[in-house]
């Protein structure tokens, strides 16, 4: 199985892996994380003890996936809408990915944006590095701040570009930023 920057990605099944599921504060809870619903808004937002935070854009189909069977997630698997990503690399060690069915995004502690949406994922950097790449295929690219990728299904190249600020501005007002 391919790696991105060292973290070994969950693909869209976990073999023996257990599954902590977004379904309620129960799953959140369990997970050492507690969940908030965003008043006036159909935001969620959960807040992991180990320093990740996962905001979820109303509507947004996905579950938080825990490989090794610690009791915390390692990553989300993101299946459409968008999730900002926050990870405080002092208190997680390990890293953190999100995987969907096009791209792996994996870091060691920064804050992203994965939004899925008509066979297309796009990665957008609000701080820190961010290695993407296809589940398919050991070509990855690392994003900085203010960059993103998009990620189709097809095997062409993956190409990094500075967002405009109007693009960035949209997706983060997605998820209340």
């Amino acid at each position: 199985m391919q790696t991105v920057s060292g973290v070994r990605p969950c693909l869209t099944v976990a073999i023996a892996a257990t599954t902590l599921l977004w379904a309620g504060v129960a799953s959140a809870q369990s997970a050492g994380c507690t969940l908030e619903r965003v008043a006036g808004a159909s935001r969620q937002i959960m807040r992991c003890a180990d320093g990740v935070t996962v905001t979820a854009e109303g509507g947004a189909r996905f579950r938080l996936v825990d490989n090794n069977g610690d009791g915390r997630p390692d990553s989300v698997s993101l299946r459409s809408k968008a999730v900002l990503v926050d990870v405080d690399s002092a208190r997680r060690s390990g890293g953190f990915q999100v995987v969907t069915p096009q791209a792996i995004a994996a870091v060691r502690g920064t804050r992203w944006a994965v939004d899925v949406k008509n066979g297309t994922t796009s990665v957008l950097v609000v701080r820190g590095r961010v290695a993407v790449g296809r589940p398919s295929s050991a070509s990855t690219v690392v994003l900085a701040p203010g960059e993103g990728v998009d990620v189709s299904r097809t095997s062409g190249a993956l190409t990094v570009r500075r967002w405009p600020q109007a693009r960035v501005d949209a997706l983060l007002a997605r998820l209340g930023q």
